[in-house]
């Protein structure tokens, strides 16, 4: 593929993400509105926050510096709304995570040559880089640990409410899930702020895994009302991650062999 059919390419492609995403959370937001006791400003900012994010992804994709900016506005509404619904967990993980490393990714993309410049100048994208073989095995092994002790928090807060009575089912499933998926997404957002092309791996993988999560809510009747439009959310997250590691890889021929994360870490 040349650059002028992939650079056409990519702008329908990306078009189509953001408009059918558009689409899916205006078609619920209008839908919701019409129940009682809805809090308007709330399911309104969730909504905001969902098209940020998409807005968010599809520009990490294609190695844009604004990729953060967007990722900042995601990550503001959806601290507001967890902490609006209680869910303290979340709201944390959000606020003393998700957010600063919004920073953090800015300054490294930028450290990296990435820059806000004309559609049509590659040197304006961030250089990608690739995993060594000794921080592929530190991931890895990161993640499994991670997924242990989040599956053993998850599991002592549910079957802590479900004794209380304030839960009426437990489903370790469920909970396996959610560790991954929280696990795979701190991991993800790492390898993303420092520029990893392996990154889009990890993404695949919580997409899947988000995509299971969400549609045995949906079909379960378990899942909050936004079940729907978070299942339609991240298959467009997974067409994405696709295309990212697509444009990834090819990001990362321009890269000098032999940089890692190291490097950046001391300067």
């Amino acid at each position: 593929m040349d650059k002028t059919t992939e650079r056409r390419f990519n702008l329908a492609f990306n078009v189509f993400l953001v408009t059918g995403m558009i689409v899916a959370v205006t078609i619920t937001t209008i839908f919701k509105l019409q129940q009682p006791q809805v809090k308007t400003f709330m399911l309104l900012l969730a909504a905001f926050g969902s098209v940020m994010g998409v807005i968010n992804t599809v520009l990490s994709a294609n190695g844009h510096l604004l990729t953060f900016l967007f990722g900042l506005l995601d990550v503001l509404a959806a601290t507001v709304v967890l902490y609006d619904n209680g869910i303290m967990g979340n709201f944390a993980l959000h606020a003393l995570y998700f957010l600063p490393m919004q920073f953090v990714g800015f300054w490294q993309w930028r450290k990296r040559g990435a820059k806000v410049g004309g559609e049509k100048d590659q040197t304006t994208l961030v250089k990608a880089r690739r995993l060594s073989a000794r921080q592929w095995i530190w991931l890895v092994c990161g993640i499994l640990a991670g997924i242990a002790v989040t599956y053993g928090i998850l599991y002592y807060v549910d079957i802590t409410q479900f004794d209380a009575g304030k839960i009426t089912s437990f489903n370790k499933s469920k909970i396996l899930l959610d560790a991954v998926v929280m696990t795979l997404n701190i991991s993800g957002q790492v390898l993303l702020s420092f520029a990893f092309m392996e990154q889009w791996y990890i993404w695949i993988l919580v997409n899947i895994s988000s995509i299971s999560l969400w549609a045995v809510a949906l079909w379960s009747g378990s899942g909050s009302g936004n079940a729907a439009v978070m299942l339609i959310k991240y298959i467009f997250y997974l067409l994405n991650s696709l295309n990212g590691l697509r444009i990834w890889l090819n990001l990362c021929k321009n890269t000098a062999s032999g940089d890692s994360l190291s490097p950046d870490l001391e300067n």
